[in-house]
């Protein structure tokens, strides 16, 4: 099997992962409860439907050699900030006292237009904060860290319409003109990687028909799984050669 379908395959079962979990989840809340969250919440207030992304980087860091015990992904994900006292990254890469890369993982599932803008200012203000605390050395003796963002968006009728963008005083950038949810996060990740807040990202799409059967869709070249993973394996191997 070629590297590429590997990751393909380890892809696909973290798509199933996702919506395998989300569902157990949902069932879960509603029978404790005796009724479901509103909307997406059950599943959103469960959490854990990332891990199987998680854990893909996680092997996949390892395999190229850094020790499993450098790799942070339940415990000990708290990291300073310069805005803030810490924040909690969902995967965290230290090795002998020194911070090597950060990466966040989150999803989208219905709810398009009330978590959009809350999905970009986190993403936004997390990078800033990392790197302004970086820029006051808070990281010695630390070079600068790897991060990531990783983002799977539900493809779905509400994510895929075209939305009007509001212009009361000023006009949006040609860009966000009619642009879909799906749109607009193809464009705020790509702009996260070329201002350079993030060193890579990662775009996927699935719905709940054929998620559960693996099934995925990558919308924006830029941001393929790809060119993500060998972003961050190259910083793990230069790192492992490093230490040896």
């Amino acid at each position: 099997m070629s590297p590429d379908s590997r990751l393909q395959k380890q892809l696909r079962s973290a798509i199933k992962y996702f919506w395998s979990t989300r569902e157990v989840q949902t069932q879960k809340q509603g029978a404790a409860s005796g009724s479901k969250d509103a909307g997406a919440r059950s599943a959103v207030t469960g959490g854990a439907q990332m891990n199987g992304f998680i854990n893909l980087v996680r092997d996949l860091l390892c395999e190229s050699g850094l020790p499993k015990a450098h790799v942070y992904c339940e415990k000990c994900i708290e990291l300073l900030g310069w805005y803030r006292p810490e924040k909690k990254w969902d995967l965290l890469v230290v090795s002998d006292g020194k911070l090597l890369a950060g990466i966040e993982f989150k999803s989208q599932v219905g709810s398009f237009g009330n978590n959009y803008n809350n999905r970009t200012e986190e993403a936004i203000g997390s990078a800033v904060d990392i790197w302004a605390a970086y820029r006051e050395g808070a990281f010695k003796p630390s070079a600068r860290p790897w991060l990531g963002y990783l983002m799977l968006l539900e493809e779905a009728p509400g994510s895929l319409a075209p939305v009007r963008a509001r212009e009361p005083h000023f006009k949006v950038f040609p860009e966000f003109e009619a642009a879909s949810y799906a749109k607009r996060y193809g464009i705020l990740l790509t702009k996260l990687v070329r201002e350079r807040l993030y060193d890579a990202a990662c775009f996927l799409m699935s719905n709940a028909k054929g998620g559960p059967k693996g099934l995925y869709r990558e919308p924006t070249p830029e941001l393929n799984v790809e060119k993500f993973v060998a972003s961050l394996v190259a910083k793990a191997i230069a790192v492992a050669k490093t230490t040896e």
